[in-house]
């Protein structure tokens, strides 16, 4: 077995001293869900099916102009979400997180013959370039989990835990 570590030359530390961000990231994530764009809107603004393969709380239904509070009690954590633009069958666009820290998240959904391709966009992350970076990469991953648990559900009815799944609390690797 060969074991080797990776160090940076003096050369490569001068280019990562270097690196900057041209502008923010930006978080998004797309997936081919095999049920009619209804069914599938319906799927993100109903927590009796988003806690199938999300959240695992809403304080209600999204809806124009709605105020509600998601939580996810296996990591102890909550956003809240307001409703910016509600196009049925379309597209969503919300606001979610803490007033000094949120961000707008936009689902597309776009009919593809009796399917549903679903699109969502993340705007609007603040901070340093390496957090940008660091958020847009956790959400990106945290898309897709959704996208393939509300996929597994929606054409199978499969209850995935991949959201639930992906971190362990208390397990450091």
């Amino acid at each position: 077995m060969v074991f080797c570590a990776a160090l940076n030359s003096p050369a490569e530390d001068d280019r990562m001293s270097e690196l900057s961000l041209t502008q923010p990231p930006t978080p998004k994530k797309g997936m081919l869900i095999r049920r009619p764009p209804a069914e599938v809107f319906r799927a993100f603004v109903d927590p009796d099916i988003t806690t199938k393969f999300w959240f695992t709380k809403s304080t209600g239904k999204l809806a124009p102009g709605a105020k509600v509070t998601w939580t996810w009690e296996m990591f102890g954590a909550s956003a809240d979400v307001v409703v910016k633009d509600f196009q049925q069958d379309r597209r969503l666009l919300i606001e979610w997180g803490p007033p000094e820290a949120s961000t707008t998240v936009e689902f597309r959904f776009v009919p593809q013959e009796g399917h549903t391709f679903v699109q969502i966009t993340e705007t609007g992350l603040r901070g340093t370039g390496d957090q940008m970076v660091a958020y847009a990469i956790d959400s990106t991953g945290g898309f897709a989990l959704v996208l393939a648990a509300a996929k597994a559900l929606l054409e199978h009815g499969v209850v995935l835990s991949v959201v639930r799944d992906h971190a362990v609390p208390g397990l450091r690797l």
